[in-house]
């Protein structure tokens, strides 16, 4: 006998957070290995993480599709499965990410000793905290924790800002410098766009739990 249709949703939400969890894991190797020096950990992101994830990500579309052809479910339900389309293709958007990072990381194992010349430590910080509170509200289905998100993605904007500013003017100034400051600004862009994947969960959750679609910030999510 096939499980009651509340049941499958719980084991579906249950597959996302253990794929959320893998994720968390690869932005924290990831970012730890581009400032620690760890090829070791850079190489457990592209080697072992990362496929597993994007194997998860087929099996939950998969999924999805065939709760939604079969249930044909309605109202928080409709709007959970909707979500977890949108937020799967994000975590898996994220794990590229971290790949991306890991990868720099592989071509130049001393670039993380730049990263204190420039604000990126905490700007990678703040993305790990956007990342894991995005995953946090998913668990709690709690809307108020993804307004936080929200909110850090602009702080986040604000130091890639800064950050591009004193790279730029770092080649500007000393030629010499421009291919250590334009992988800096690879870590940096690569930050950013975690950010952004995280953000975009948040809405989801916000979405799920209250019916609002806050995307493009349509509303002031302040």
């Amino acid at each position: 006998m096939r499980k009651h249709f509340a049941d499958e949703l719980d084991d579906l939400k249950e597959r996302l957070l253990y794929m959320g969890g893998l994720v968390e894991t690869a932005v924290h190797h990831g970012v730890h290995a581009f400032l620690d020096h760890n090829s070791q950990l850079a190489e457990s992101v592209a080697r072992e993480l990362e496929p597993e994830i994007n194997r998860l990500e087929v099996e939950l579309d998969q999924e999805v599709l065939r709760l939604l052809a079969l249930q044909q479910p309605m109202a928080v339900d409709l709007r959970f499965l909707a979500a977890v389309l949108k937020i799967n293709n994000d975590l898996e958007r994220i794990a590229d990410l971290a790949v991306n990072i890991v990868q720099a990381v592989l071509r130049n194992p001393d670039l993380g000793g730049g990263s204190r010349e420039v604000d990126l430590p905490r700007m990678a910080e703040r993305t790990q905290m956007m990342v894991h509170t995005a995953l946090d509200s998913l668990v709690s289905r709690n809307a108020e924790l993804a307004r936080q998100v929200l909110n850090t993605d602009d702080e986040v904007d604000r130091i890639r800002d800064q950050i591009f500013r004193e790279l730029i003017g770092r080649m500007t100034r000393e030629p010499d410098a421009v291919e250590r400051a334009l992988s800096l600004l690879f870590v940096a862009r690569n930050l950013e766009r975690i950010s952004d994947h995280a953000t975009n969960i948040a809405e989801d959750v916000i979405f799920w739990v209250e019916g609002v679609d806050i995307r493009h910030h349509l509303l002031d999510h302040a």
